[in-house]
Parts: C-alpha cells; sequence; structure tokens
C-alpha cells in the first residue's frame, strides 16, 4: 500500500512498506506537531545576553528609583556544610537519598546543603548494602576523613532513603558540629 506524498518525508521508504497505514498516519501527525512547535519556537525573537538584566520595582519605591538585578550574578550563598552522598547500592541511588533529605525540615534549618562535586563537600554520606535487608549508612568528615556518625536500618517497614535521611538528621542534631 502507497502512504500519501504527504508523509513521505516522515518515514524512510526503507521502513514505510513494513508499517500499517495508521502507524504511518500517527507519526506523521506527531512529527508534524512537533515541526509545528519548532517553527514558532524560531520564530520568536531569542533573548540575548543584554535581555538577562531585569528592572524591577517595589510598590513602596517611587517611579524615580529602579532596582536592576542581573540574571548572570550568582545568589549569595548560605555559610552552610555541604554534603556529598555516595551510595554503593544498587536498589537505593544517592539521588534518591538526595530529595529525601531535602525534604526533611530540620535538614535546611541545620544549614545543610546538597553538592554533587566530592572536592566542595564537608561531609560525605555514604550508603552501601550489607546482608539481605539490611543497609549501613556512614557520615564523613570529608576534610579530616574522621567517622562522624553511622548506624544499620533495615528496608522492612518504609523506604530506606527515607530512614537514612531521617536518620542523618537525627545524628546531626545529637553531634556537636563546627
Amino acid at each position: 500500500m502507497k502512504t500519501p506524498s504527504v508523509y513521505r518525508h516522515v518515514i524512510p521508504r526503507t521502513i514505510r512498506h513494513l508499517l500499517p497505514p495508521a502507524v504511518v498516519f500517527f507519526i506523521a501527525i506527531c512529527s508534524d506537531a512537533g515541526l509545528a512547535q519548532n517553527t514558532v519556537s524560531k520564530s520568536l525573537p531569542q533573548p540575548s545576553d543584554t535581555a538577562a538584566t531585569r528592572q524591577r520595582r517595589t510598590s513602596s519605591e517611587s517611579n524615580d528609583t529602579v532596582i536592576t538585578f542581573d540574571a548572570k550574578q550568582e545568589a549569595p550563598r548560605k555559610p552552610g556544610r555541604r554534603v556529598f552522598v555516595r551510595s554503593s547500592s544498587l536498589l537505593v541511588r544517592g539521588a534518591v537519598v538526595e530529595d529525601k533529605l531535602l525534604k526533611q525540615p530540620q535538614f535546611q534549618q541545620l544549614g545543610f546543603l546538597i553538592t554533587r562535586e566530592l572536592s566542595e563537600a564537608d561531609l560525605i554520606l555514604e550508603l552501601r548494602h550489607d546482608l539481605f535487608t539490611m543497609y549501613v549508612f556512614t557520615v564523613v568528615d570529608a576534610k579530616a576523613g574522621l567517622v562522624l556518625a553511622s548506624g544499620k536500618l533495615s528496608s522492612l517497614g518504609g523506604t530506606v532513603a527515607d530512614k537514612v535521611a531521617k536518620r542523618f538528621v537525627k545524628k546531626m542534631v545529637q553531634s556537636p558540629g563546627p
């Protein structure tokens, strides 16, 4: 069966004859929608580097005063202890533990930050899978190499990442830190 000439630009001839006409039509419609989105985005003016600065006014200011913010400037960093999460477990990835840590209210109250650069870390939270359902976590001072806290927990009765995050915060509240 021949496909309409409108859709020939979408599907290569080598596989076009293998597909049913409904699939060819669906692929063509989807790709045309994608092309339409691309042409719309290409027709819009792209912001330049000079457009990165914006002017804002607060409601309490007069019309003469304008505050200029530069989007290229970094926000001032709060001093805090940076935590690098390392997981050697195949079942619990480091990113999941990071997410659970950020959801803990005391984590940010204590001034902790998550970093993905090991060289910038003040603390390293290591998680490894022990026997069967047991997991071991260790908190190490990155500069001195000292073990500050550790614990063992089970994966039964909740998620491991959530338990690690809660125990990390609990141990950091209990331990005296710099």
